[in-house]
């Protein structure tokens, strides 16, 4: 799962700041993304590119998966 936030522009921070400045969420205007059904593939990838997503811990395919959704949002052409 995963959140989408309001543009900075659209987003009113003057109540979102705690006692101390840090800012916060307003998860008032948060909207719930839920997960796209994945399929299981065999995938040849060059061997520093997996230890670098790797290193990153816990999710990494995740990531390499919001990597390609990336590229592809970007390449598609409105």
């Amino acid at each position: 799962m995963s959140v989408k936030w309001q543009s900075e522009q659209q987003t009113d921070h003057s109540e979102t700041r705690s006692l101390s400045g840090e800012q916060h969420p307003e998860w008032t205007q948060a909207e719930l993304i839920l997960p796209k059904s994945k399929e299981a593939i065999s995938l040849r990838l060059d061997k520093d590119i997996i230890q670098y997503f790797k290193r990153t811990g816990k999710g990494y395919q995740t990531r390499m998966n919001a990597v390609l959704r990336a590229y592809m949002e970007a390449h598609q052409g409105g």
